[in-house]
């Protein structure tokens, strides 16, 4: 079938009621037009409304990407940053309103970057930066930014991506750990909710997802130590004497 077709039929169902994902005109007309086949491994799949594994890291199903997009709400002209941008397939949607030169995409997966480029150049977007940056530290090379979008989860928003934005501008990111909320902030308040997504956390150096063996930083080392004391039954407490209670 006509991949054209088959993109019109993805986002119709995106704006149907029973999803009501997408919901401005101009998501909807720029999801029509970013072919998804360069960005997924199986193309047969390409239009199927479910997330896939490449390269160590999850290409967003379409119904993630569409509330990505809405949140963000990017017009066109604006200077955009997309921070984790795996394999690329939202820059392109974003490059499609705003225009190629007018989109970064940072990724500090060095796999990653080359992929995007190659399917960002294969569906259109050749124009569109993709750079190997750690992505707490945003790229200040390009600042200030309309709209910043991390596609990673974290607590709070990092401090060099705030300082990236324009006197107006917005940033798009999962909040939180286990339970994570989709916000938008602007100046340093979330004035926006979306709704509870999961999205992986967002990596620091030494955390790559594309390394055969990666070394466990301190804060890893911390948080398996504390999932391993919440684990332990009564008896296995080293803090009680179990020998003065018998």
């Amino acid at each position: 079938m006509d991949p054209a077709v088959l993109r019109d039929d993805m986002v119709d169902s995106l704006e149907h009621e029973a999803k009501a994902v997408v919901r401005s005109e101009t998501v909807s007309v720029a999801m029509r037009e970013v072919p998804r086949e360069p960005f997924v491994d199986d193309e047969a799949a390409a239009y199927a409304d479910r997330s896939s594994e490449r390269y160590g890291t999850r290409v967003l199903s379409p119904s993630a990407a569409g509330r990505l997009l809405e949140a963000l709400a990017v017009d066109p002209d604006d200077d955009v940053l997309v921070v984790g941008c795996g394999v690329g397939y939202t820059a392109a949607v974003i490059a499609e309103i705003v225009g190629e030169a007018n989109v970064q995409a940072i990724d500090i997966t060095r796999r990653l970057v080359y992929e995007a480029r190659s399917n960002l150049e294969r569906a259109g977007y050749p124009g569109v930066l993709v750079d190997r940056r750690d992505g707490a530290r945003g790229l200040p090379d390009y600042a200030p930014y309309d709209r910043i979008l991390l596609e990673a989860a974290a607590i709070e928003p990092p401090r060099a991506l705030l300082n990236q934005l324009a006197p107006e501008g917005r940033l798009v990111m999962p909040r939180g750990t286990g339970t994570q909320e989709l916000v938008a902030v602007e100046g340093e308040e979330a004035v926006a909710e979306f709704g509870t997504v999961a999205f992986q956390p967002m990596l620091v150096e030494g955390e790559q997802a594309d390394t055969v063996e990666r070394n466990r930083t301190h804060r890893e080392d911390r948080e398996h130590a504390r999932r391993a004391a919440e684990r332990r039954k009564g008896w296995e407490q080293s803090w009680i004497d179990w020998d003065d209670r018998l």
